[in-house]
């Protein structure tokens, strides 16, 4: 998929799928929505388990940047974080360095070397926190294992992308998601909520990040 570097209006950048004429992330602020909807209002709303460890599904791996703020925050908090994240059409590792997310964030850039240089396939071990599994598949087709904490679902729009936002979808993560798992999404629409609760999640809608009026969250029940 061709891209182009967009900066956004944070001074993060994202890029552009000049295919389908679509940015990876809001342009009113790239590093600012990530964090809003994916890290605050999903990985931070599901508690700490005393076993320590949070398994994370993330459907579009993209820029790698949910994962390297995931990462971030688990080096912060001293959480243990699994992260398995579904793409299938992955960036080059040269495209992704071009990204100035360290130098936003102003974190390790060693680690975000790391998250694009990782084999696809494989369990990677990224810091004594963070452990990632890059996966290259087709959501609709790909059977998912093992069981989730928390899931950031972060696919390209319901316009653009309608056969990844399905009941058929959010019912497969469901099923392997935990009691008490949370989901979270940039998309509000009310087709996607209705999905959503038709596939079992409990649907709130919270306020967006700036340019946006509001996410989702799905939880499943206890």
């Amino acid at each position: 998929m061709q891209t182009e570097i967009v900066r956004t209006e944070d001074g993060s950048h994202t890029l552009r799928a000049t295919e389908i004429d679509e940015c990876y992330h809001s342009t009113h602020g790239a590093v600012q929505e990530s964090m809003h909807i994916f890290i605050r209002a999903g990985l931070l709303a599901f508690p700490q388990q005393a076993s320590g460890g949070t398994n994370v599904l993330e459907t579009g791996f993209g820029t790698g940047l949910n994962a390297y703020l995931a990462l971030c925050e688990a080096e912060k908090s001293k959480r243990p974080i699994r992260y398995t994240s579904l793409e299938l059409y992955p960036l080059a590792a040269d495209e992704a360095m071009r990204l100035n997310y360290p130098e936003m964030l102003r974190a390790d850039r060693h680690w975000f070397e790391k998250i694009h240089d990782s084999p696809w396939g494989a369990d990677e071990v990224i810091t004594p926190y963070f452990t990632l599994c890059k996966v290259q598949a087709d959501f609709t087709q790909y059977e998912l294992q093992g069981w989730y904490d928390v899931i950031f679902f972060d696919a390209f729009s319901p316009e653009k992308q309608p056969e990844l936002w399905t009941e058929d979808g959010f019912r497969k993560i469901y099923a392997h998601s935990v009691p008490g798992a949370v989901l979270t999404t940039y998309c509000a629409k009310g087709s996607v909520r209705r999905a959503l609760q038709s596939a079992g999640f409990v649907v709130e809608r919270l306020p967006g990040p700036p340019g946006k009026r509001e996410i989702l969250r799905g939880k499943k029940g206890s």
